[in-house]
């Protein structure tokens, strides 16, 4: 008689158990109250499938063998098992694959008895191996090699293309047809009156030396190429300081301008595309950086009847940082989001297009499968990158290839491609911060810092009035400059161009004409050309000689005969301004409105506040207060040793409690054997159990079926039909009438 999955756990030493645990974490929640229930929960179809997704090619192949041997029903052989696989496949890829098995209680025994559960079934194809259902009739005697010896050209051509797979065809052919003396013969099973079906013995015999097919036994070669880890570190920061700027200039598009949430949710297309224009990058990586920011709240859906994607008040803590903070928290917010930015503009299931920031993109199990990737790059020496993303895809199909969905091979792609826009991977290789934001999150700004140039203090003044930042620039240097110039371009160098709205915006902010010339002539490598220094002069003569204050707003300058220039100007009317002294006028206009006509009608007026002082008035852009939401998916933690020897030994004491000793067997079968012997015997039965909220309970049922992992019965007590799940008993006893 074969072991029960039960009875064999029991026989296993603690550590086995805690490994089993270990890689089937969904085995002890809640803890199991003794092996009975570990064994019951390990027999669960949804379990099965889940620790499933994690085996590779080879232990496919080798579940695949064992449902085609029936092992399910009766123990089998190992030696049955590697005939089935073939020759191709060596002695200790086929033991790798049983111990995996093994390890995960989807098989157990000896290799004399092999065994798997029951819901094996639902995890190989309908037609294990591509082989049809055993047949008892003159298929499955020994005459069956004198059957085919004696089929003729026709019909083995039929044979051999059902042997090939699927093993069922189309067919109404009967009579002197080669279907139908194949049928007549019993080569041929008739499933329906169109369908026939290749009986597994036939299609065994057929396939000769390779039952089951060829087994890709290696994993793919994925042609590694060395780019030099120098190389990649340095690209990758290049990208890292570039991301910054886009996102920048993101945060500030939607500051001045936010776009409309649409009524379905998401950001429209024509928002996007404007959205991609100012950051000067394509639309798909536009789909990536809006998906990122508003993820890691610094930007979020306003509340009103009209909500609009606008920047949250994290955004100017954000922009407050160092260049290595802010992109760590981009890097950490891309590689735990739950959704693929690579589906922005595709369609879904109805036919309708997903937007950017819409429910259509969203994967809970994106980050796994994010994180998967990277891993498979991790593996490579620094620099070096795989031959190609499909390279790498072909490996991760190879190593788990249940995983990933029919969009698998797509997310090996977009994955490679996103993390080179956010210089986690440059030129397919992972970065040193790339690694860092994988294996060593406190150490991500390190690792960016590290591949970082050294900051550089000074700048290359040209004549063209732009001016080249050989590196990144110490923060000093360039706050200034982002304040009296304009990036022009960004990449290993940045080119600032001056302009007089950039000059005056810095006199603006309380700059000086002489703190300007001073900053340019400390700080550049090369003699300040003059048209600059002209332009400094020009753009500051005009200044601040208009002041404007609240009155609700005021104007006065020490030359009179500005303040009456004004007056007399055709637009003064508009601006209701009122003459309380040679030197000062005064208006009911806000102060902001007042200095925005008098630029618009040729003055350069600045603003000061009641002690004189130059006040910066420069539009910061809309804020709303962040959503406070945690952009990290939250992953159950794995349990550590300590806590598997606890639970191991709370269900070695719970044997105990019931009589079971190690390595022995108390009659009473397992949690799903004593269910199914109440039902057909209409015995009663007492159950514990923990509920969906994690309390305790009892009850005492008259079990009238189990199956699809749930046992249905009436109580004794109140005689209500209850349903309990068989992953949540965890004791059970029969009760004695």
């Amino acid at each position: 008689m074969p072991t029960p999955l039960v009875d064999w756990l029991r026989t296993q030493d603690d550590d086995t158990l805690a490994r089993l645990v270990a890689l089937r974490p969904d085995l002890g929640v809640p803890p199991p109250a003794d092996t009975t229930v570990l064994a019951t929960r390990a027999a669960v179809r949804a379990s099965v499938h889940r620790t499933c997704d994690e085996l590779d090619t080879v232990a496919l192949a080798v579940l695949e063998a064992l449902a085609v041997a029936d092992a399910d029903t009766a123990p089998v052989s190992r030696d049955e098992i590697a005939r089935l696989l073939g020759p191709d496949v060596p002695a200790d890829a086929l033991s790798g694959a049983l111990d995996a098995l093994r390890a995960r209680a989807v098989a157990w025994g000896p290799d004399a008895e092999i065994s798997v559960v029951a819901a094996v079934r639902d995890v190989v194809p309908r037609h294990p191996g591509g082989l049809g259902r055993r047949s008892s009739g003159p298929a499955g005697s020994s005459a069956l090699p004198e059957l085919l010896a004696g089929v003729d050209e026709e019909e083995r051509r039929v044979l051999e293309t059902l042997a090939a797979g699927p093993p069922v065809g189309r067919s109404r052919g009967a009579g002197d047809s080669p279907v139908g003396r194949l049928l007549a013969r019993g080569l041929l099973l008739r499933i329906d009156p169109e369908t026939v079906e290749l009986p597994r013995q036939v299609g065994l015999a057929l396939r000769g030396d390779h039952p089951l097919g060829t087994v890709a036994v290696d994993p793919p070669d994925i042609a590694p190429r060395d780019r030099g880890a120098d190389v990649v570190d340095g690209t990758a920061a290049g990208a890292a300081l570039g991301v910054l700027r886009q996102v920048e200039a993101l945060l500030a598009l939607w500051g001045r301008t936010p776009p409309p949430v649409l009524r379905s949710g998401g950001l429209g297309v024509r928002d996007l595309r404007r959205a991609a224009k100012e950051m000067d990058v394509d639309e798909a990586t536009a789909a990536l950086l809006v998906e990122v920011v508003v993820a890691a709240d610094l930007a979020a859906a306003s509340d009103g009847v009209a909500p609009e994607w606008t920047p949250t008040t994290g955004t100017d803590v954000w922009l407050a940082g160092g260049p290595e903070v802010r992109w760590s928290l981009l890097a950490r917010t891309w590689l735990a989001l739950p959704r693929l930015p690579g589906l922005v503009g595709r369609k879904d299931d109805a036919g309708r297009p997903i937007n950017a920031l819409s429910d259509g993109a969203r994967r809970p199990l994106a980050p796994r499968d994010r994180r998967r990737v990277l891993a498979g790059l991790a593996e490579l020496p620094p620099g070096t990158a795989p031959g190609s993303p499909a390279a790498l895809a072909d490996l991760l199909s190879w190593r788990a290839p249940r995983r990933g969905g029919r969009l698998r091979d797509e997310v090996v792609g977009w994955t490679v491609t996103e993390g080179t826009v956010l210089g986690v991977v440059a030129l397919d290789a992972l970065s040193r911060p790339g690694r860092a934001l994988l294996t060593d999150p406190e150490g991500i700004v390190a690792a960016l810092r590290a591949a970082l140039p050294e900051p550089v203090d000074h700048v290359l003044l040209q004549a063209d009035l732009t001016a080249v930042a050989p590196g990144p620039l110490v923060p000093e240097l360039a706050r200034e400059l982002d304040l009296m110039a304009e990036v022009e371009s960004a990449g290993g160098a940045t080119v600032y161009h001056f302009t007089e709205a950039t000059v005056r915006r810095a006199l603006d902010a309380g700059r000086s004409a002489t703190d300007l010339h001073e900053l340019l002539k400390r700080r550049s490598a090369t003699p300040v050309p003059q048209g600059l220094t002209y332009l400094v002069d020009d753009v500051a003569r005009r200044h601040g000689r208009l002041r404007g204050g609240a009155a609700a707003s005021f104007l006065r300058s020490d030359d009179e005969v500005l303040i009456s220039e004004v007056m007399a100007h055709p637009d003064a009317v508009a601006l209701e301004l009122r003459r309380i002294a040679p030197t000062v006028a005064v208006s009911p206009l806000p102060l902001v409105e007042l200095l925005d006509a008098l630029r618009s009608a040729g003055f350069s007026p600045a603003a000061e506040d009641t002690g004189g002082v130059v006040l910066d008035l420069a539009d910061r852009g809309r804020r709303i207060a962040p959503a406070r939401r945690s952009a990290e998916r939250r992953v159950p933690p794995q349990p550590d040793p300590e806590q598997l020897a606890k639970l191991v030994a709370r269900m070695r004491a719970g044997d105990a409690l019931t009589g079971v000793r190690r390595g022995t067997a108390n009659g009473r079968g397992s949690t799903l054997d004593t269910l199914r012997r109440a039902a057909d015997e209409r015995l009663t039965v007492w159950l514990g159990f923990v509920d969906g909220h994690g309390v305790a309970g009892e009850r005492v049922l008259e079990p009238l079926s189990v199956g699809g992992g749930v046992v249905e019965g009436r109580d004794r007590a109140d005689g209500g039909l209850h349903r309990v799940p068989l992953h949540r008993i965890t004791s059970i006893a029969l009760v004695e009438e």
